[in-house]
Formats: C-alpha cells, structure tokens, sequence
C-alpha cells in the first residue's frame, strides 16, 4: 500500500471526492446516528451490499441519494468505477446490509483501491455486533481476537481453530443459524467441552438473546431450543498459565495414554482428548489413536 497521511479534516487533493464508510443498525432502527442520516443525504452516491435491503434503510429516513449495488460478486467491476468516480471529484458513501462496513465483507477491497489512489476514506463510526456481543458476554475485553466467520470445510476449520488454541485473548466470531451447532461441536473437538462462550443473537431487536455457558451447556441448549437469527459466538482464549504450559512442553514426561487421560480429567470427551494431544504433540490424530491401540 506504500506509505500515506491522510489528514480527513483538511482535503490537500482539490477535486477528489471522499469515501464515507457509514455505519448502519444492526438491527434497531433507533442505533442509527444523525452523522450517518446527514452523510448519506449529502453525498452523490451510496454503494451498498444489498441495494434492497438498504432501500428500505434509506425510505425510512427519507433519504433519496442515488443507490448503487456493490457486493462479493460484482466488486471486480464495481469498485474501480466506484474508485473513478472518487477521483472525478464525486463523493461515495459505502454501507454494508447492518452494522460497520469493511468488516468480513467486500468493502475493505473497495477502501484498500481508494487508499492506493490516494482518495480519502473517512469513517463514520455506529453499531457493530461483535463488539456490541462481547461487551455483554461476561468474558474478559481487555485483549480479543475478531475472526469473523469460520471457513465452511471441516479441514480448514479445524487447522484454523487449532492455530487459535492458546490465544490468551477472548476471541469473536460470527455464525450462521444454520451452522451454529456445527462450529461450537468442532470448537469443542479442538478445545474442549468445557471452554467458556457466549452465543449472542437478535442483537438490538425484540429476541435479543445471551445464552453464557461453556461449550458442551450451549450445545445443550441448542438441541433444545434450535438456532434463530445471526450468531455471534464469543469464545474465552486460553489462560496465560495453559498457554505457557503448552510452550514449555510440559507434556513430554507423560506417556500417550497419561497425555490423554490429563485431558480427560480436565472435561474432554475421549475423542477430543485425542484431538489435543495429537496437537500439542504434532502429531495426526489417527497416529494417537494408533498407538493407543497397539498398547
């Protein structure tokens, strides 16, 4: 990207337009600032993930900016237009389908262009629903981790969750209804069943919803009461004490059968005991379970 000062209360390039990174509600109409009404009034054009959704957005606020789509599947034509358009002098407002731009979607592509075109981007601060999750999860804020959402193949997930496994720092991410159950299950399989986390959905609206347990509880729940709504799951990291306990191999006077049965002790099922030994030992679960075998 090379080196940039951007100084958004000054314009120093006469004739280049500004993108506006507008924050939207995530759910509650009421979370909308008087900032992001007037930004989007004011500018030529606002891009927007989903042109209909944010229609919707702009009637009740009676705002009538010019809309134009801009999402996962047209980005690759949209945003260099989008950045011409910029450097003719036209001002941009971009808006996701709820909460904060840029943040697990194509906008950060549209910013990233705009940056190396030297067009200031401003943000225009509102509601976010990871941040707005943790702060109500109970788990520690001082130091956190945002991962956004889990790639959707088991292997991928799996190596992902297994890189964060001593991340000391509470960690966020975001689900689907329709894979929620799926991902906690594999995070207990990677982690641990006793593992603490927060399930947020229905932020800012009439359902809102906070289900706090560790892992093995909010499957429970979930088998009971079945996913609705966009997730948010906020995972405790691990204890600087365990992460160091890792660090230090204090495993390596154990044998594969002690390694396991430690595990086990600490409220693993015994296939996930496998799973994290294999881990801290660098070694494929199936080689675990092969040697458990022949002893």
């Amino acid at each position: 990207m090379g080196f940039n000062v951007q100084k958004s209360y000054r314009d120093d390039r006469q004739g280049v337009g500004t993108l506006y990174l507008v924050a939207t509600p995530i759910g509650n109409l009421e979370d909308m600032t008087f900032r992001a009404i007037r930004t989007l009034k004011e500018v030529d054009l606002i891009a927007a993930e989903d042109t209909r959704q944010t229609r919707k957005l702009l009637t009740h606020f009676e705002v009538a900016t010019r809309l134009v789509s801009y999402h996962e599947h047209n980005k690759q034509a949209s945003g260099p237009e989008l950045v011409r358009l910029l450097l003719e002098g036209q001002s941009i407002a971009l808006v996701s389908d709820a909460g904060l731009p840029a943040i697990s979607d194509p906008g950060y592509d549209l910013v990233r262009m705009a940056v190396e075109q030297g067009v200031p981007v401003v943000p225009i601060p509102g509601a976010n629903a990871a941040l707005s999750a943790l702060i109500a999860s109970g788990l520690p804020t001082e130091r956190f981790t945002f991962v956004g959402f889990l790639p959707r193949e088991k292997k991928d997930q799996t190596k992902v969750l297994e890189e964060l496994q001593l991340a000391q720092g509470t960690l966020l991410f975001y689900e689907s209804p329709h894979r929620v159950d799926k991902t906690l299950a594999r995070m207990a399989e990677v982690w641990g069943a006793e593992r603490r986390v927060c399930l947020a959905r229905e932020l800012t609206k009439r359902y809102e919803e906070f289900v706090r347990g560790t892992i093995a509880e909010c499957l429970a729940h979930l088998e009971q009461y079945p996913p609705q709504g966009e997730y948010c799951i906020i995972a405790e990291g691990t204890s600087a004490a365990a992460a160091a306990e890792a660090a230090a191999g204090w495993w390596e006077p154990l044998t594969l059968s002690e390694h396991v049965e430690h595990y086990e002790q600490r409220g693993s099922e015994r296939k996930d005991a496998m799973k994290l030994v294999a881990a801290d030992r660098g070694l494929s679960k199936r080689d675990v379970y092969n040697a458990l075998l022949e002893r």
